[in-house]
Order: structure tokens, then C-alpha cells, then sequence
């Protein structure tokens, strides 16, 4: 299956960190968030890649074009006008970057990558949070239940819009921010059937809204429950944070070498 990353958005709460560049492309540890996802993904055996961008995407493109070069040694001849590499560490990627528009909403932009999905199922998440999921287990989670699509649910603190989990682990609705913790909320890193892409209109469709909202109340819609660590990067107070994860080698998400 391969692997779509929403990572169009303007993140404004991040304040002049985007104001340079895309939210996926904040540091963590030196590296861009969206390489840590990306890393997560393959450690689990998934390499092939559908990047969805827009607000600045092309410090996306720029940083892909360049990154085999980055992790090169090589022999500059300026003389011949040659370029010699002689060894690089690169992941065996394959990186669709797929432009899907400035002001286009979440379901627009996962629309946009039908084309080069072939008909087949395919994982999708955010660009902007890690987690120590074991995505082999979600999606054997989502092939035993046989419906159209499983999302990730986790339990963080009470300042995200939940979800309401009967006992068989579907979802029947969703619900605004709880005044209490201990809800259930989107984590992203779902496993969808193609037929997901259905219930997009367009451009203007956001993914978390009818789509989802529909996928609920036909019973399609099954929660994954995450234990583990979690953490979206939404504001510098998270990017902070992340940060001293990583720097106190604490970073559960980590499970590469």
C-alpha cells in the first residue's frame, strides 16, 4: 500500500516558523517532521510515498530533490563541469509530490491523489504528528473487520474534538471538545479502502467533516485505540517538546536505527 501524507496547510498557530515554511517541514532532532512520519512508515516496510502539498510546497520539493545529494559524498570538477557521487545512505523512497492547491481542504487534497493510487487501499495520515503506532497491527486491525476504513484513536488531554466508540470499536459520531480528558480522538495514520474517495466531492470537502461523518453512521468507520505515544505538533509549545524528546533520547516514536 502506499502511503499519503496531508501536508498542505498553512499552520498558523505555529507562528513564524511557518512564515518560512511548511508545518511538515518544522524540525525535530534537525530533521523535518515530515521525515521522522516518513521513517515511521518504513521502518514498518511501507517506502512508497504520495506527498499532498500546498502552502509552500516547494520547500517540500526542494528538500526531496536535494536529499540524496545531502546524505552523499561526492567529488565536485569544476575543471570537467562533473559530478561524481560515491556513496550515499539514502531510504529506498518513492516520492510522489503532488501539488493539490493553496486553499483546498482535506478531503480535496486526498481526492487529488486517486489518480495515483490505482484503484488500490491505501494508509493516510497527517504531516504533522508522530506516534509509536505499530502500523502492521493496524492494518491487520482494519483487514479482519472488513470495513471501508479504520482511523487511529488516542487519548490525550481534552482540547481535540472526540469520537464516540461503541463496544465493537466502531465509530458512532463525533462530538465537540470535552471539557474532561480521557476521550477519544483522531490520531490520523488510517488505512483506507479506495472506495473512501467516494465520499469526497471536492476541492472544498473536509475529510474530518461529511466525509467522515457519513462513513460513521453507515457503520464503515472503525477506531484502531492507541495506547502509546502520541503528539501532534501544533503549536511551538509541542514543537518544543518533541524536541527535548528527541535531544533526551526519549523519543518513543523512534523505532528506526
Amino acid at each position: 500500500m502506499k502511503v499519503v501524507i496531508l501536508a498542505g496547510g498553512f499552520g498558523t498557530r505555529l507562528g513564524e516558523e511557518t512564515d518560512i515554511r511548511p508545518k511538515p517541514m518544522v524540525e525535530v532532532g534537525g530533521r523535518p517532521i515530515l521525515w521522522h512520519i516518513m521513517k515511521s512508515y518504513t521502518h514498518y516496510g511501507y517506502s512508497e510515498f504520495i506527498i499532498l502539498l500546498g502552502y509552500k510546497g516547494y520547500a517540500i520539493k526542494e528538500y526531496f530533490s536535494n536529499y540524496m545529494l545531502h546524505q552523499a559524498n561526492m567529488t565536485l570538477d569544476f575543471e570537467s563541469a562533473t559530478t561524481s557521487i560515491h556513496s550515499h545512505s539514502c531510504e529506498n523512497w518513492k516520492i510522489t509530490l503532488l501539488d493539490t492547491g493553496l486553499n483546498s481542504m482535506t478531503g480535496g487534497r486526498i481526492k487529488r491523489a486517486d489518480e495515483f493510487l490505482n484503484g488500490e487501499p491505501f494508509l493516510l495520515t497527517y504531516g504533522d504528528g508522530v506516534a509509536d503506532v505499530n502500523i502492521s497491527e493496524v492494518v491487520d486491525f482494519h483487514k479482519s473487520h472488513g470495513r471501508m476504513l479504520t482511523m487511529t484513536s488516542v487519548q490525550p488531554v481534552g482540547r481535540f474534538g472526540a469520537l464516540n466508540i461503541d463496544c465493537e470499536s466502531k465509530i458512532t459520531g463525533f462530538k465537540e471538545k470535552p471539557k474532561e480528558g480521557g476521550a477519544w480522538i483522531n490520531a490520523g495514520y488510517f488505512v483506507c479502502e479506495n472506495s473512501v474517495l467516494d465520499q469526497i466531492d471536492g476541492d472544498a470537502t473536509t475529510f474530518e467533516e461529511e466525509p467522515l461523518e457519513n462513513l460513521a453512521q453507515k457503520g464503515e468507520l472503525m477506531a484502531y485505540k492507541h495506547h502509546g505515544f502520541w503528539q501532534c505538533m501544533d503549536t511551538l509549545r509541542d514543537k518544543h517538546y518533541l524536541n527535548d524528546l528527541w535531544n533526551d533520547n526519549q523519543a518513543a516514536w523512534k523505532k528506526w536505527d
